[in-house]
């Protein structure tokens, strides 16, 4: 039976009570650029269990490490090739995570069994300090249900974890929005197993040389290296429908039966100012698809237009909250 806590909400100044708490083995919940982390020592399997029971998440389902300077990595990577340190220079701190081969030290829990690692360095403050008093790197999947919208407020983490989890750090709205870009070295040729903010023309940039793109929309059986690949993520409670120009819009609402719906489109559509409404972007998407829940809407539409389409990493999550 899972432990009820009277979780701790915890200012910037008050890290040296989030350290202690994650040394006893709990879990502390902390803000990124990207979204709030539920974090635990990377060396505690045991806090770590703690995560994939307070989320519901499945056991295969590998975490990302989040680390407060370089010298970190040689505690969880090894045989770290050029490229590394090429992106690490051009986007750490930030919402970058690489995935390398990892160290005997590295629990498999944390790998989901795999013999590869993923970690990135965080940009927010608040993070890089907590891990750096902690003297070790923590793993932090994002703060939610398994399967349900990523948190990127207080106010959301609250929600689904007061009382499951020790203790929340406070910090403002994440800055970004949605989790970082994931990209594996273990083979000559880059592959990015999740897009993200930084994108892989900045990335092939950086390295001179060409990156793929794992393909998102084929079912995945097996083990994967990377959260984000395999399970459904990111969904409302509401049936989520995609529409791609304003007349199949126009068309659903016509010709389906009245309800109550949720519009998510990153313009106002004239026609459609009776319903509710909240502007789609990748920064606001999250807490869109809570509102949906919140608001217990029949149904979330979503309008991609051109731009939305060209944002890769935005349109991955509302594939993956659609499927």
């Amino acid at each position: 039976m899972a432990q009820t806590y009277l979780t701790e909400i915890l200012s910037e100044e008050s890290l040296d009570r989030a350290v202690e708490l994650l040394q006893q083995g709990e879990i502390v919940a902390f803000p990124t650029e990207t979204v709030f982390g539920l974090g635990a020592p990377i060396f505690s399997p045991e806090a770590i269990a703690k995560i994939f029971l307070a989320k519901g998440r499945p056991s295969d389902n590998p975490l990302i490490a989040h680390i407060s300077d370089l010298s970190q990595v040689e505690m969880i990577a090894q045989n770290v090739p050029e490229d590394f340190h090429l992106l690490a220079k051009a986007f750490f701190p930030g919402p970058l995570t690489v995935v390398l081969e990892k160290t005997d030290r590295v629990p498999s829990i944390v790998s989901g069994g795999l013999n590869t690692v993923a970690f990135r360095m965080p940009s927010h403050p608040v993070a890089r300090n907590l891990i750096s008093l902690l003297g070790q790197p923590i793993v932090a999947p994002s703060a939610n249900i398994s399967g349900k919208p990523s948190s990127t407020s207080l106010a959301h983490v609250l929600h689904d974890f007061n009382g499951k989890i020790a203790a929340i750090i406070e910090g403002v709205s994440s800055e970004i929005g949605i989790e970082s870009t994931v990209i594996s070295l273990m083979e000559n040729i880059p592959i990015i197993l999740r897009p993200g903010h930084i994108t892989k023309e900045e990335i092939e940039k950086v390295l001179g040389k060409e990156v793929r793109v794992a393909d998102c929309s084929k079912k995945i059986s097996g083990p994967v290296s990377s959260p984000g690949m395999k399970y459904r993520h990111y969904a409302p409670v509401a049936p989520l429908k995609l529409f791609f120009t304003k007349d199949d819009l126009l068309s659903h609402l016509e010709n389906e039966p009245a309800c109550k719906r949720l519009l998510l489109s990153p313009c106002v559509v004239e026609e459609l100012k009776h319903c509710l409404y909240t502007t789609l972007s990748a920064k606001n998407l999250y807490a869109a698809l809570r509102q949906a829940d919140s608001e217990v809407v029949d149904e979330v539409l979503v309008f991609c237009d051109d731009t939305t389409q060209k944002d890769a990493a935005l349109m991955n999550r509302i594939l993956k909250a659609a499927e």
